[in-house]
């Protein structure tokens, strides 16, 4: 086996098998759900798909629209019939053969690829359906119907007349949202764009892939809509920093990483305020709001608020974390650790300061991730993680998510 090949695989991938081009429409554990040219979808083990003869993946850049086959989900049994025999009869026009011909059965004289062209097989295939009654069986209708059979399968031979009532990204020519979503990621580094930008340069790339005029652009209302649909979660016409951001998001294919004991995997963050305090000289100005988040038990063990973040800020947030809350004058008795539901006749033979401590958790942290600020890189908090036998693992360069819990409770303030 070529130790060249690209293994790793995602939904709407290409590969070769068996053969056939095959889109990868779902990933479960190691099993993968293929769906062909036809819309026939099979379940493969993904070891025996890498190791199979003939195997390979399909550049991005060749792709093919993905199979419609949620297009059939629903169908009725009559709808499902008439979509079959059209296939039959398609089938026939561009191979020569029904599709359950045997090896050994030879074309029907007016349809064999090597004498007739397409359109006079066509000519042949509509003549002989009028012959048998079938209802708006033109010449112009077979071709139609034969184009959309060789763009999207089985799928492209419903009825569309029942499409209003199915999603928009479904109903859309998926050459068209291939393009739209190529044109969004081009555009993901640079300034943000206008939606009239997106559809000229959709435009370009179906010209460029299909050429001139081969692929119909849909309205401007049309696209409008699609490009909402398409857009969600993109953020391609508005804020550049969240765009480019959520692109360097990982895709993270074997899930989240989760903690499984208080402690374990704490993460902290720092966000200004969007709004003006009195600060303790009388002067209003702005203020940042420091937190520290454990991933197992979802708790804040530790916030502040300081005009300026400083690395002795968080060398405190830090001790704070790790020794008991002790309640103020003029506290309520309900917020002492001893009417809380914390274990806290058993907390107290650990250490006796719990006996007049608030009832917030103390936590000691394992292992802390931070962004790359000067203040959690700095000699300061990092000493005195070491000195608590914390461990400190700086996020990736520009990837808040890879401390989203700290980032969004420091949004929300």
């Amino acid at each position: 086996m070529s130790t060249s090949r690209r293994v790793g695989l995602r939904i709407g991938d290409q590969v070769r098998f068996e053969g056939r081009l095959h889109s990868v429409v779902a990933l479960e554990g190691t099993l993968v759900r293929l769906a062909d040219e036809g819309g026939l979808v099979a379940v493969i083990h993904l070891p025996h798909l890498l190791m199979s003869a003939g195997f390979e993946r399909v550049d991005r850049a060749d792709r093919l629209p993905l199979p419609q086959t949620s297009r059939l989900e629903g169908l009725s049994r009559e709808e499902m019939r008439v979509a079959e025999l059209w296939e039959t009869h398609l089938h026939q026009v561009l191979t020569g053969l029904p599709p359950q011909a045997g090896p050994d059965t030879a074309p029907r004289p007016e349809y064999d690829p090597a004498v007739h062209s397409l359109a006079a097989r066509e000519r042949a295939k509509a003549a002989e359906l009028a012959g048998l009654g079938v209802e708006g069986a033109s010449e112009r209708t077979s071709r139609r119907k034969r184009k959309r059979y060789q763009e999207r399968g089985l799928a492209g031979l419903v009825d569309g007349r029942g499409d209003r009532g199915r999603p928009l990204l479904e109903r859309a020519d998926q050459r068209v949202v291939a393009a739209l979503r190529q044109a969004m990621t081009e555009a993901v580094e640079e300034s943000s764009r206008t939606v009239e930008y997106f559809r000229w340069r959709t435009e370009r790339i179906l010209a460029a892939q299909y050429g001139d005029g081969v692929v119909a652009m849909p309205s401007r209302a049309s696209f409008y809509r699609l490009f909402a649909k398409v857009d969600a979660g993109r953020h391609a016409t508005g804020s550049a920093g969240t765009r480019r951001s959520l692109a360097r998001r990982p895709e993270g294919p074997f899930g989240q990483v989760t903690a499984s004991r208080p402690g374990e995997l704490m993460q902290i963050d720092s966000t200004p305020f969007d709004v003006l305090v009195l600060l303790d000289d009388g002067v209003p100005g702005r203020v940042e709001l420091t937190g520290m988040v454990d991933l197992a038990t979802r708790t804040v063990a530790a916030a502040a608020l300081r005009p300026t973040t400083k690395p002795v800020d968080a060398s405190l947030l830090l001790a704070r974390t790790v020794t008991p809350e002790v309640m103020r004058p003029g506290w309520k008795d309900a917020l002492s650790m001893a009417r809380s539901v914390l274990p806290y006749r058993p907390l107290l033979e650990i250490d006796q300061r719990l006996e007049h401590a608030a009832a917030r958790p103390v936590i000691v942290p394992e292992l802390i991730v931070c962004d790359r600020g000067a203040v959690f890189l700095s000699r300061n908090f990092r000493a005195s993680c070491r000195a608590l036998g914390i461990s400190v693992q700086p996020a990736h360069p520009k990837t808040p998510t890879d401390k989203p819990r700290a980032s969004y409770c420091a949004s929300l303030g």
